[in-house]
């Protein structure tokens, strides 16, 4: 019997280390991460306070992004404009190879982003994720009826965020200055937009309301809107959705299933609606106040992270989808803001001003607190970076101009990813390519807003613009004549990243090739 015991003893023994190295394995065992990406909507790179020490409002909370994560100063949309670069966030491919090839989409219609194409929300679903969002989405969703003759708001609408991969949706249709102002959830329109409205005229110059009285005859330049939108409290809603999804989720994101919110808020687009709360608060009039609004609207969510006990093991990624609207011009000249820093051009502008925007990323013990990039990156590269995060693999016909930035988030001075090249595109339609220093304009002009917007080149004139991005990147010096060789080699980079549907390594993808005026250089084949 005594031996009977002793044996059992051991057997007990080695049981209770064998279930103990078990457990230890499982706290081990590294989780996937959540993900956030805040996304402001025509916010210019010198709109955050970390990165422009002159500016005439604070940002403390899109500060804690840079200043606990990283911030790559060379980091750009894939536009210059609202919809081409949400295709392109969620999807790690230029728009301009979609049937949009200038401009951007209205409220009511098809989506621009294909059926069964991959997006980040759809990637991760089908890796185990959570997936929501709370926002603006702008690529259109189908409603049933037509404008003003027979609406059907009873009836879910389609072709939305539900359908490209996310769980949940909370939001409004597209921009504030236009579209069908009602909040909407899942596919279910929360209150009919029965009424209409158009831009009622503010003092300060080139900005407007979208407030009551709302008419119930349609005219001219009108919009739908329901009784109950009030645009001072969009962003307050959003906020507050956004933190409820993160409560709600917090249990099963530490129980092994993460989640991924995608926040585009709608500021600081015009309308500049800034909650009662905020107003007269800065040294910027109503468009710092509007900032700084927005800025608390981040903190919301950054608090909500750290309450939940999800701030280390949640990736925060924050950017914009455009630079600063024309309106910087006001901005720089009464309060002496630079939403744009010294770049040229501003949102629609093939030059700096309109694309290169606010790239921050945080994620605590991943990435080093304080770190500067200044390798050019393009917010197309999101998808193949949490792709390589979470351990998907791409194919081929997925993501074909994302390249993942892990290797920069990890050590940014690493040589891996930094000899990518980016694509830059405008308002009407036009290009230009980005190669370490070089960049090369595929017109003459902005292709936007800023004057000129076009210049036809006389005989004997550069027909493109050349520029030394680190000699001169306020782009005042056109280098067409004096490299030839660069611009050579730029033009037939270009060309083949065109032609070959993709800029990643991988097999030639189809793309739309109808309807385009603007890739005057080559022939589109």
């Amino acid at each position: 019997m005594k031996i009977l015991s002793k044996i059992t003893t051991i057997i007990s023994f080695f049981l209770l280390v064998s279930c103990g190295n078990t457990k230890t394995e499982k706290q081990t065992k590294p989780n996937k991460p959540n993900i956030v990406i805040i996304y402001t909507d025509d916010q210019g790179a010198g709109d955050v306070s970390a990165l422009n020490p002159e500016a005439k409002f604070s940002t403390p909370n899109m500060d804690r992004i840079a200043n606990e994560g990283v911030a790559f100063t060379d980091g750009h949309s894939s536009d210059a404009v609202c919809t081409p670069s949400r295709y392109s966030l969620l999807t790690g491919r230029y728009s301009w190879r979609t049937s949009l090839k200038k401009g951007v989409l209205r409220a009511d219609g098809p989506c621009l982003i294909e059926k069964d194409r991959m997006t980040i929300a759809s990637m991760l679903k089908d890796n185990g994720y959570n997936t929501a969002m709370v926002g603006k989405w702008h690529l259109q969703m189908e409603f049933e009826g037509k404008k003003g003759v027979d609406r059907d708001w009873s009836k879910p609408f389609t072709d939305g965020p539900i359908e490209k991969g996310f769980d949940y949706f909370f939001g409004i249709a597209a921009s504030m200055n236009y579209g069908i102002l009602t909040f909407l959830e899942n596919d279910k329109v929360l209150d009919p937009p029965t009424l209409f409205t158009k831009k009622k005229m503010d003092v300060t110059p080139r900005t407007y309301r979208m407030t009551p009285p709302y008419k119930t005859e349609i005219a001219k330049g009108h919009v739908e809107v329901a009784a109950s939108f009030n645009d001072e409290i969009v962003l307050e809603t959003f906020a507050t959705k956004a933190v409820d999804y993160i409560n709600n989720s917090a249990n099963e994101a530490k129980n092994g299933k993460p989640f991924f919110l995608y926040m585009p808020l709608t500021s600081p687009h015009l309308p500049h609606c800034t909650h009662p709360d905020f107003q007269g608060k800065s040294a910027c009039g109503n468009y710092g106040d509007f900032m700084q609004e927005t800025d608390y609207r981040v903190g919301q969510v950054l608090d909500a992270l750290k309450a939940n006990g999800l701030e280390e093991n949640t990736l925060v990624i924050f950017s914009s989808d455009n630079g600063a609207e024309s309106n910087y011009i006001y901005q720089r000249d009464t309060y002496q803001h630079y939403s744009n820093l010294n770049f040229k051009g501003g949102k629609r502008d093939i030059y700096e001003g309109g694309h290169r925007v606010p790239f921050l990323m945080r994620w605590p013990n991943k990435i080093k607190a304080g770190g500067k990039i200044n390798t050019p990156v393009c917010q197309t590269d999101y998808l193949a970076t949490i792709a390589d995060i979470v351990g998907v693999k791409i194919p081929d016909n997925a993501a074909e101009d994302s390249y993942s930035l892990l290797p920069l988030m990890k050590d940014v001075n690493s040589i891996e990813g930094t000899d990518r090249t980016v694509i830059h595109h405008s308002f009407t339609g036009h290009f230009a390519i980005r190669e370490g220093k070089w960049k090369l304009n595929m017109l003459r002009g902005s292709g936007g807003s800023l004057k000129p917007k076009l210049i036809e080149p006389k005989e004997g004139e550069a027909i493109f613009e050349l520029n030394n991005m680190e000699e001169d990147p306020g782009e005042t010096t056109n280098l067409y004549f004096e490299q030839p060789e660069i611009v050579e080699k730029l033009k037939k980079k270009i060309t083949d990243i065109i032609q070959n549907g993709r800029s990643t390594k991988g097999e030639p993808q189809p793309f739309v090739k109808e309807k385009w005026n603007q890739v005057t250089w080559m022939d589109v084949k």
